[in-house]
């Protein structure tokens, strides 16, 4: 007889888990409290597919995981006229290339940074304070947060070299956005006799083996257990739709306040009207920061990467993101001491923050692929997939 497994949470991490379950022969029922999947892998509907945040694949093996199943199929690469048409926010004027000794900092692939110590302390020693400086503004994108430098420069350093690495191409546009890798995976999950249940809130854990598949916040209530918690950024998320213009960048990045603009349209045509183009800025919040004033600061990179937006702008939303933008590990902390994906008696974790390595939504993947692993071995200590990385 086959196992029955309940996966709560019908996001990236829990569309993986109930994926890799079926795939083991688990009869396996999916409960998703919205009444659509996708969590923050949604996308808006046509003819403006945003994504909910700024989102690429990165090379890996949660990708090759999802590639070898048909999942993110078509996607395209980084285009080389898109690399033209970057800039760098540098002392508030755009630069086609970013400062010499942020350069220099990035080429040091086999530097090793430490756990303890704040990236800020570390990398202003070893390369100075201004590279130092322009390259937290450069991971704000990554990290979602106001001052990576006060995180581990070891976490720092790691997102660094995994996001800015000088081979070509480092990240996958999903041709038609995210919601499109949700879509297929859901069906590809009900091909495997996955059941799918959307607008079915869990309020108390089931019977049997149980993978909570949810923020830490709702884990966090569902388990009543007060210990999953973790360090998380804070952004302002802003889409714009515009009319065309030659000449507008495809990309802004700010190294004085860690915005982020990319015009997702150029590698994508599909995601706006045919003469229209998509963009998408990030602008990670200060402390106690309201929206209003982060967003004034996000709408500064869209005056400097699409002058004159404002007359040309045919569709706009905004919001922020909070709490959902994956952990943040302080000095003296790595991805090993995050909440364990095995909580015991029958119950595991999959998310983007909780002990699983990775960029982003590879945390997802990870934890979900452990956790799956684990309940088809019919054990409390997660068995590897072999993809760790």
């Amino acid at each position: 007889m086959s196992q029955n497994i309940t996966i709560i949470g019908g996001g990236l991490a829990g569309l993986t888990a109930a994926i890799a379950c079926a795939e083991g022969g688990a009869a396996v029922t999916l409960h998703e409290a919205h009444r659509t999947l996708g969590g923050r892998a949604r996308s808006s509907a046509a003819p403006y597919v945003a994504n909910d945040g700024t989102h690429v694949f990165y090379d890996g093996a949660p990708f090759r995981w999802l590639a070898e199943r048909k999942l993110v199929q078509p996607y395209v690469s980084l285009p080389l006229r898109a690399l033209a048409r970057s800039r760098f926010r540098y002392r508030d004027r755009l630069t086609a290339r970013p400062p010499l000794g942020l350069l220099a900092m990035t080429a040091r692939r086999g530097v090793r940074a430490p756990v303890d110590e704040d990236f800020g302390s570390w990398a202003g020693r070893r390369f100075g304070a201004g590279p130092a400086r322009a390259a937290a503004g450069l991971l704000g994108v990554v990290t979602y947060d106001a001052d990576p430098g006060r995180l581990s420069a070891a976490f720092v350093w790691e997102r660094l070299r995994r996001a800015f690495s000088p081979r070509y191409p480092t990240v996958r546009y999903v041709i038609g956005g995210w919601g499109r890798v949700v879509d297929r995976m859901a069906a590809h999950a009900r091909d495997l006799g996955v059941r799918v249940e959307t607008g079915s809130r869990v309020d108390e854990l089931p019977a049997g083996p149980v993978i909570v598949a949810t923020s830490l916040d709702a884990a966090r209530n569902l388990l009543g257990d007060d210990t999953l918690r973790w360090e998380g950024g804070r952004a302002v998320l802003l889409d714009l739709a515009v009319r065309r213009r030659p000449g507008d960048l495809f990309l802004v990045s700010d190294l004085d306040e860690g915005g982020f603009f990319e015009r997702y349209s150029l590698p994508d045509p599909s995601l706006a009207p045919r003469g229209e183009s998509l963009v998408q800025l990030q602008m990670p919040m200060r402390p106690d920061e309201s929206k209003a004033a982060a967003v004034a600061r996000l709408e500064r990179i869209a005056d400097l990467g699409l002058p004159g937006w404002r007359d040309r702008l045919t569709w706009r939303r905004d919001a922020v993101a909070a709490g959902r933008t994956g952990a943040l590990d302080l000095p003296g902390r790595t991805w090993r001491d995050r909440p364990a994906i095995d909580r015991g008696g029958g119950v595991w974790l999959a998310g983007d923050s909780v002990a699983a390595p990775g960029l982003l939504g590879e945390v997802s993947v990870h934890s979900a692929l452990e956790a799956a692993a684990a309940v088809l071995a019919g054990k409390d200590r997660s068995a590897r997939l072999g993809i760790r990385g």
